[in-house]
């Protein structure tokens, strides 16, 4: 019995396998179009597409196929259609070049967008003066990988996002290079997904941006150079592993915005010349370790609204200021870290240090009231006061200290 079923699933296989068709679009296949081609193929069915300047009204795939593109075919909006619409479940689009879109802020144009669609591929792909790059709305189980997104709009209301994912559910989001969009990558009302392998530059806003997503991963990436960095806002259940936060910098900028988080944890990443590292207000049950903060303007600013955060064994070096905060009361734990700016001894030579260390200066402080007093940095009366507050500490918090500070640069 079992023999005679694996032999009929064998033939079904086989019959589904031989009945795909290829179709084919170019100067060399006639005048049929790519829409043509489409509607003229069933689900399982490919089709290719030679190199060339395609200007197609809005592309549907509403089929379970394969739009593939041979040496990059052009597809070009003449900046008044949606590109690619993609309406099937278990479709793919790869290796084609995306061009011009149309724009408006009711409808949310896009070079590719995925409507409502699961197992949905889109891959390889080229993406340039598109409105909204590539979009995803109810959604789950898509793969983005491997596509390169460059908007060349100078305001910010006249771009969208490079990926922009809404109300979508396991998504894979993979080495993509996104460039010059309002956000590289954005996340509303996302979950289980995974971001892994992206480099986001030059946005006009963020790198990332994640509002009410909960269960993310978000590992390996690099944000470099974006108007803010990356943003976590109203949302619990991220891991944040092993990325890159770079010279993201200006007046409110930072490498990492965290607000109202919670049950999130932040590992491995490096963090360096960004007006601040991290940024947190309103965040509970966060997990800070083996960090490296490094040449930011503020490593870490922490404010009076967070609580049950554990930052320890991180590196911390280099910065203008460790540790920042707008509040006394402390529920928040800092033992275990290295600090460049240390200065105390380990007589018992554990390795950790015998005082604990305060990384919140007074001058800090002062400019968490007073910005403008930031002219007076690095003068002899900063220096002062600094070394007099931490003999007799007074107007810094108290409890933020760390206990056991290390000696040497933690390794992992």
């Amino acid at each position: 019995m079992k023999l005679f079923l694996i032999h009929i699933l064998s033939f079904l296989l086989l019959s589904f396998t031989v009945s795909a068709k290829t179709h084919h679009v170019g100067k060399q296949h006639g005048n049929i179009t790519i829409q043509q081609a489409i509607d003229m193929s069933e689900n399982g069915d490919t089709v290719l597409v030679d190199s060339g300047h395609y200007r197609e009204k809005n592309i549907i795939v509403n089929k379970a196929i394969v739009l593939k593109g041979i040496n990059k075919p052009v597809l070009d909006g003449e900046n008044k259609y949606e590109i690619i619409s993609v309406k099937s479940d278990n479709a793919t689009i790869d290796g084609f070049k995306v061009i011009h879109s149309g724009t408006g802020v009711m409808e949310d144009p896009a070079g590719i967008k995925i409507y409502e669609s699961r197992h949905v591929s889109i891959l390889n792909n080229e993406l340039y003066d598109t409105f909204f790059g590539i979009y995803t709305q109810r959604s789950a189980q898509c793969i983005i990988k491997n596509n390169t997104l460059t908007a060349i709009a100078i305001a910010e209301e006249k771009i969208g996002n490079g990926i922009h994912c809404w109300k979508s559910d396991s998504l894979q989001i993979i080495a993509n290079h996104i460039n010059g969009h309002r956000d590289g990558i954005y996340f509303e009302f996302v979950t289980n997904s995974i971001i892994w392998r992206n480099i986001s530059t030059n946005n006009k806003r963020y790198g990332l941006h994640f509002m009410f997503s909960n269960n993310d991963t978000y590992i390996t990436n690099t944000f470099r150079n974006n108007g803010a960095g990356v943003a976590v806002m109203y949302t619990h259940g991220v891991k944040m592993f092993n990325n890159l936060f770079e010279e993201n910098w200006g007046d409110a900028a930072y490498g990492l915005l965290l607000k109202e988080i919670s049950d999130s944890h932040i590992e491995g990443n490096i963090f360096t010349k960004n007006t601040s590292g991290i940024y947190m207000e309103g965040t509970s049950r966060l997990q800070v370790e083996r960090n490296l903060f490094k040449d930011n303007g503020w490593a870490i600013k922490i404010q009076a609204s967070c609580m049950d955060v554990n930052v320890t064994k991180n590196n911390f070096l280099g910065n203008t200021f460790d540790v920042g905060t707008n509040g006394s009361l402390v529920l928040n734990n800092f033992d275990g870290n290295y600090w460049d700016k240390y200065e105390g001894y380990d007589l018992n030579k554990d390795k950790i240090g015998d005082i604990p260390y305060r990384p919140v200066s007074l001058f800090s402080m002062i400019l968490e009231k007073i910005p403008p007093a930031m002219m007076l940095f690095r003068s002899f009366m900063v220096t002062l006061l600094d070394k007099t507050e931490k003999i007799i500490p007074s107007i810094t918090p108290e409890n933020l200290k760390d206990n056991s500070p290390l000696m040497k640069a933690y390794k992992s």
